[in-house]
Parts: structure tokens; C-alpha cells; sequence
């Protein structure tokens, strides 16, 4: 397994300094495409059957250039229930990222984003619970341990994010995140999770969704800097992740570590329910190539994320570090509004100097799933967990 795993880093460019630290072979849009390509490609591979079956089925939702009457785009938002059509089509088209999507984990709401001008699929999003641990935005909010524990549950991490061609090239990529920061995200947060109780620590806690962060996996994000629509910031940067993670860790060799785990009867071979406790896997992979005597953390892959956050109470801050206050909501808008605002600003503008959208087609969707490598065609689909 330790050969495995050093054949693989190898393959895909890493070095490894005399400590045993990983070495990436760089930090560009292109190195990182390169370094997720072949945990893309085993995803598709998994996912053969449910894209040759759906896609002839759910294809004509997706728009071509000549269906776009830019000035027309009106954007609506749905709601996403498992085990229907519409998670399928939100399925299918998170394939077409060229890094792969996360599936989320504990409270999620995943939502489609339509143009109602044409009924196609502008883009989608989802939200989720965040990662426990993230300096960044602990930092930001000044937080201490325990003031975490005890508010993270106000607090989801937009996992998934990205606008489907031809919107992408007339940047609806920054419209769609602009609709995370809605009222009809806070108000549907509430109805869903606002008399949760925490899975591990079983207590009502009442949560308000006050921030939602996000990160780029591209690096630097030109998606969310600098996000504004009239004088209001809808996303705002905390600095960069410290480069941990597990993509660059097979799924074949992940499954062959847990079992490993388990001949030794490590307890974390099957810990893996929601409420055990964040980041399984991380720990999973620690503990396995620990005590195969692996040197140096290869957790540690070294590609740094540029991380974000939006702040859907105008006092979210206050109410994060003290626990007490009610949320002031007065520069949230209804989707159609932020929509409104965000063609005039972003997409008019674009498809006046930039005709290239008019080129795509959607039968060229079968393609883009196929290699979702173009740059031209997924720059702005920029969003894994």
C-alpha cells in the first residue's frame, strides 16, 4: 500500500522533501485540473450507468447559445428533494465540473437555478455544514474553541457552486453566488433547520443561517472577489486554506486502507456515520499510514484554497462571537431581485463584447462531461467541498 500510494503521488507529480513533506508540482489552474483528473476520471467511470441512462432523458433542460435572450435571463431558485428528477439533473450536472463535487455531508440544501425566460438550467449550488476546523474564518470571526462548538450550527459551507454553459461564459457564475446571500435561503434555512437539534450533542439550538462560507478549488477565485451588486458585499476574502486534504488519496487505495484498519481492529475502519465526528477520512488515512510508518503527513498535499464568506445578517459578526442578538436582515433580496440587479451589472455587459456563448450547444454536453477539462467552458465552475 505505502508503494501504491508513493506510485501514484509520483504519477501525478509530486516530490517529496527529506522530511517527507509533499512537494506540489505547482499551483496553477491547469496543475490543479491535472492533480484531480484521476479521481474525476474513477468518478465517471462510477457514474457510467447513471449518465448513459439520464442524459438522453434530461439534456434538453440544458440551454444552448441560440435559446440565451440575455436580456430576458430571469433566475429562479428550487429547492432540490432526494429521489426525484431534479436531484438527477442536479447530479448530472455537477459532472460537468472539471474538479469533482462533493456530495456533502450532515444538513445539506441543494437547489437548481433556472432562466424562466426559456425554462433551461442557468446553475446550481448547494450548501452544507462546514468543516470544524478552518483557521481562516476563525480567525475572522474571533472565535475561541469553544465559542465554535457552540455557534458553527449558524454557519453552512457552499460545497457546490457554478453556472452550466452557455451562462458561464456570460459570468452567471457570480450571479449564482450572489443568490446564496437571499432571503429566500434565510428564510428556507429556517424552515428546515431551525428546530434541529445537534446530531451529536442532541441539543435545540434554534440555528440562524448568519455567514456561509466557501473556498475555490482553483487556487485564487476571480469569482468571488470582489463580489458586489449596488455598494452591498456578497462575498468577502478570509486568506487561504493551509493545503490538507485527501483528493489526491485513490478511492481504491482509501478502501484497502480501511480494510487494513479493520484486520488490526482500529476503531476508525468503520466510524463513519454523520455525528462520529468531522473529517473520517482525514483521520481514517492519518491513522492507516501511521502505522504502516509512512513518513511524514501525506495529508498535507500542499495546493491552498482562497477562502470566503458572506455574511447574510448585517450584525452576523456580533451575534457569532457573543451568542446573543437577532439577526439584521435589511440588505437581503428576494432572488428575482438580486437576479435583476445581476444581469444589468454582469451578463448584458459580457454578451455585448463576448459572443462566444452563442457557440455552445447542448449537444455537445455528452463532450463536457466526457473531458470537463475546457477552461473556456468551466473556468467559472470554480466550487468543490
Amino acid at each position: 500500500m505505502k508503494r501504491r500510494l508513493r506510485r501514484h503521488l509520483s504519477s501525478l507529480g509530486f516530490s517529496r522533501t527529506q522530511n517527507g513533506v509533499l512537494e506540489a508540482p505547482g499551483s496553477t489552474k491547469d496543475i490543479i485540473r491535472h492533480l484531480h483528473a484521476p479521481q474525476r476520471k474513477e468518478i465517471l467511470r462510477g457514474q457510467s450507468e447513471f449518465i448513459a441512462r439520464q442524459l438522453p432523458k434530461l439534456q434538453d433542460y440544458f440551454a444552448s447559445g441560440r435559446d440565451v435572450r440575455v436580456e430576458r435571463i430571469s433566475p429562479r431558485i428550487e429547492r432540490v428533494i432526494g429521489g426525484t428528477w431534479q436531484a438527477e439533473l442536479f447530479r448530472l450536472a455537477s459532472l460537468t465540473w472539471s474538479v469533482p463535487v462533493s456530495s456533502g455531508f450532515g444538513r445539506r440544501l441543494r437547489y437548481l437555478v433556472w432562466d424562466d425566460s426559456n425554462g433551461k438550467l442557468l446553475g446550481i449550488f448547494a450548501i452544507g455544514d462546514p468543516v470544524f476546523n478552518l483557521s481562516a474564518r476563525d480567525k475572522y470571526i474571533g472565535w475561541t474553541g469553544t465559542d465554535r462548538a457552540g455557534r458553527l450550527v449558524n454557519l453552512m459551507d457552499a460545497y457546490v457552486l457554478g453556472a452550466m454553459p452557455p451562462y458561464n461564459s456570460l459570468l452567471g457564475g457570480k450571479l449564482v453566488a450572489c443568490l446564496i446571500r437571499s432571503i429566500d435561503i434565510y428564510e428556507e434555512f429556517a424552515d428546515v433547520y431551525g428546530d434541529a437539534r445537534g446530531i451529536i450533542s442532541q441539543e435545540l439550538k434554534k440555528p440562524r443561517l448568519l455567514a456561509v462560507t466557501t473556498s475555490s478549488s482553483m487556487g485564487r477565485s476571480s469569482l468571488y472577489n470582489r463580489l458586489k451588486l449596488d455598494g452591498v458585499q456578497y462575498f468577502e476574502s478570509l486568506g487561504y486554506s493551509g493545503g490538507w486534504g485527501h483528493f489526491h488519496v485513490p478511492d481504491g487505495l482509501f478502501v484497502d486502507l480501511r480494510e487494513y484498519l479493520r484486520d488490526v481492529g482500529h476503531p476508525y475502519a468503520d466510524t463513519h456515520e454523520y455525528g462520529d465526528g468531522p473529517n473520517w477520512r482525514i483521520r481514517t488515512i492519518r491513522a492507516a499510514m501511521t502505522l504502516l510508518g509512512f513518513k511524514g503527513d501525506v495529508l498535507k498535499h500542499g495546493i491552498q484554497r482562497e477562502v470566503f464568506i458572506s455574511l447574510l445578517a448585517d450584525n452576523a459578526i456580533t451575534i457569532l462571537r457573543s451568542g446573543k442578538g437577532k439577526p439584521k436582515l435589511p440588505s437581503l433580496r428576494s432572488v428575482p431581485e438580486i437576479g435583476a440587479v445581476a444581469v444589468e451589472r454582469w451578463m448584458i455587459r459580457r454578451a455585448e463584447t463576448r459572443l462566444e456563448y452563442m457557440q455552445w450547444s447542448a449537444d455537445m454536453l455528452p463532450q463536457l462531461i466526457k473531458t470537463s477539462y475546457s477552461k473556456r467552458l468551466a473556468s467559472e465552475n470554480e466550487k468543490v467541498a
